[in-house]
């Protein structure tokens, strides 16, 4: 008789000459909230099991020592060391971020507006590589000053954990006066006020708290707390400074409640209670709410507008009507112009209108096969003019600002890649594949313009496929140096994300799932049809849920790939999913169903769970990554997997799992530190495609 599905174990099992039989509570510590926040206290047992897979792969990776310090030299010789971004005007000051040589974190600074920005006039608020150099770990989270510029509110992350710790600092003095544990984000109601979300025992930002300057955090007021245990909670401040939000959310519902800042220390008001299906998103302008919103069946969402003093969904009013296929993405706005961004068929575009004259949208677009654009309202509310940033895969990002009035755009800002980059001399284009039911999948695809397409190239894939997350054509400095070696770069726009709208998403959503990996093996095939590569050339890539769908199509269809890369990957599926104690656990059952109480659900999600599905059969070279401080993915989904194909394969090809021993599930920060890791990915890469 097997035992209950939440306490079920692998198979015996041998790694490197030791058996496990209970492998699955071997592996699995039993305190693991300890263990996530303090890897240093991770039990012996399981210590030296990581590190021997971590030594397996120095021993198989040893050749491409070379390659990885040559990767590495390209990819830091694309960024430029020294940079000063943009400044950001808020009354009399301007405040940027600026990078100096050999710098892995910014420095903040400001200046008075009335002078230029020159380093004589510059003030250092914060230099995160001075405060990172206190730790093994540092991760900068949020920064923000308080309005009335006095104060500065920065948090960090130490551990890799992802529970961050807030300190505020005096402006004058430079001297952090206060300090907040384990917050997740923040935002200043008042010039002495600052909320934040605080992280439960389970990483679940479950509550908002008001903190005033100069007390303790253990006098801090709660306003709001999420007692179901499938929502998590946010904060943010209306452009105008008139309201502070406070959002309630899971995968497919969401409820906001409002503050007026002019009276900090109300009690919240709800805008509309949570409703099965319901979503919504908020801003303030006037005398009214402008709500992004899913509601009367507008799958791919509409704006509707809500008097401040009533904005209960009885008195919403269409303000943008519901356009099906055509994905309202973000909405943004000033005193007198509101701003948003659309996606339709996988491109961006931006759209905005005078308050006045709302039936009047003009827009921002660009013609290119395949693009990104990202929408940057300004600090100010009283404004004319916002920025917004132009990228492809092969065009390093432009940042333009935009005049509302004359419609004029002018560059301020690009991208410079010190190593020297042509543009030109790149291909970029946009594919349509058909997959098993006829829909077409859209495809972005960059390659150098001598790169022959007779099928000869090796193909770099990579998809995502999850929570209505979509993948822009962005431009990527790493991604070039696989390129310029002959790499066929891909990222398929598979079903999960949102790029061709709201019912993308659904269609591979819970029971619909098997849509995102048909995809994924439909683009591959595609590719070879087209002569992009060939048979046995691709090496798929895919990262936490992503690296689900590099487990299943494994499982599906083994012989396309050259090899594969599962970053921090969810593939203990239905162990997870069926444990309430796990941390995001029940969140998660609207996106892939609760097994727990659904054996349909439960069915489904056992037919592709990637551990659950190894067979005896050969495999493609596998690389794998995890991290002990991860709260997503638990360290040990990923060596269980890897534990259950060195028991069932019946190949001899690589099988690598490097854990990172003191970071969580985004690896190292700093941006030179995670090159570290594109660099060994890249290198495993080519390793697999070289005959």
């Amino acid at each position: 008789m097997k035992p209950p599905i939440a306490k079920r174990i692998a198979h015996k099992q041998t790694l490197h000459d030791q058996s496990w039989v209970d492998y699955y509570h071997w592996l699995r510590a039993p305190d693991w909230q300890t263990c996530v926040d303090n890897p240093q206290d991770l039990p012996d047992d399981i210590k030296r099991y990581l590190l021997t897979e971590n030594d397996w792969y120095e021993h198989n990776m040893a050749d491409t020592q070379a390659l990885q310090a040559e990767l590495l030299a390209e990819m830091r010789g694309r960024i430029q060391d020294e940079e000063l971004f943009l400044p950001d005007a808020d009354g009399q000051w301007c405040y940027l971020e600026r990078f100096e040589q050999g710098d892995e974190h910014i420095r903040y600074y400001r200046y008075p507006r009335s002078q230029d920005c020159v380093d004589g006039n510059l003030s250092l608020l914060i230099d995160f590589n001075a405060e990172a150099k206190k730790h093994t770990y540092f991760d900068c989270g949020d920064y923000d000053y308080s309005p009335s510029h006095t104060h500065l509110a920065w948090s960090a992350d130490t551990r890799g954990s992802e529970r961050y710790q807030v300190r505020i600092r005096n402006l004058l003095s430079g001297v952090d006066e206060d300090l907040i544990d384990d917050v997740c984000s923040i935002a200043w109601g008042s010039a002495t006020e600052l909320f934040y979300t605080r992280l439960d025992d389970n990483y679940r930002a479950a509550s908002v708290y008001r903190h005033t300057l100069g007390t303790a955090s253990s006098q801090d007021v709660l306003i709001f707390e999420e007692t179901d245990v499938r929502f998590s909670c946010d904060i943010w401040i209306s452009l105008s400074q008139a309201y502070l939000f406070v959002s309630s959310s899971t995968n497919d519902q969401s409820e906001v409640w409002f503050i007026p800042t002019h009276d900090i220390t109300a009690k919240p008001a709800i805008i509309e209670p949570r409703a099965q299906g319901l979503e919504y998103d908020v801003e303030h302008q006037g005398n009214h709410f402008l709500i992004l919103t899913n509601a009367d069946e507008a799958d791919d969402f509409k704006v509707v507008s809500a008097p401040c003093s009533n904005p209960g969904r009885a008195h919403w009013i269409d303000w943008l009507a519901y356009r099906a296929g055509v994905m309202v993405l973000d909405l943004y706005a000033y005193k007198h112009w509101v701003m948003w961004l659309e996606r339709e068929n996988a491109l961006p575009k931006i759209c905005f209108c005078h308050v006045d004259d709302v039936t009047n949208i003009h827009i921002v677009d660009f013609k290119e096969q395949a693009y990104a654009l990202s929408l940057e309202p300004l600090l100010e509310f009283e404004n004319d003019v916002f920025r917004f940033s132009f990228e492809s895969p092969s065009m390093p990002v432009q940042t333009f600002s935009f005049d509302l009035h004359t419609r004029a755009r002018t560059l301020l800002k690009q991208e410079q890649i010190p190593s020297g980059h042509v543009s030109a001399d790149y291909i970029v284009s946009r594919l349509q594949a058909p997959s098993l039911d006829a829909q077409l999948v859209p495809v972005t695809v960059l390659h150098h313009k001598n790169t022959p397409l007779d099928g000869s190239a090796p193909c770099y894939l990579y998809a995502y496929g999850a929570y209505g997350s979509s993948c822009a054509a962005t431009f990527s400095a790493t991604a070039l140096s696989l390129v310029d070696r002959g790499f066929v770069y891909v990222v398929a726009h598979v079903r999960g994300g949102q790029e061709k709208g709201r019912t993308w998403y659904e269609q591979a959503r819970q029971q619909h799932k098997h849509n995102t990996f048909d995809d994924v093996v439909a683009v591959a095939r595609h590719l070879i049809e087209q002569q992009y590569t060939a048979d046995g050339k691709i090496v798929l890539c895919g990262g936490s849920a992503g690296g689900l769908m590099v487990g299943a199509v494994l499982n599906q269809c083994a012989e396309l790939w050259a090899g594969a890369i599962a970053q921090v990957p969810f593939v203990d599926a239905i162990n997870t999913l069926v444990d309430e104690s796990l941390p995001l656990t029940p969140g998660e059952w609207s996106q892939w169903g609760n097994p727990l109480h659904d054996r349909k659900a439960f069915d489904v999600i056992k037919d592709y769970s990637p551990y659950d599905n190894v067979q005896a059969r050969a495999y493609p070279p596998l690389l794998v990554t995890a991290g002990v401080s991860d709260p997503r993915v638990t360290y040990w989904e990923p060596a269980k997997w890897v534990a259950q194909h060195r028991h069932k394969r019946t190949d001899s090809n690589l099988l690598l799992l490097k854990t990172n021993m003191s970071t969580g599930h985004f690896g190292d920060s700093g941006r030179y530190a995670s090159l570290n890791d594109e660099a060994m990915e890249q290198a495993f890469a080519i390793k697999v495609t070289t005959v």
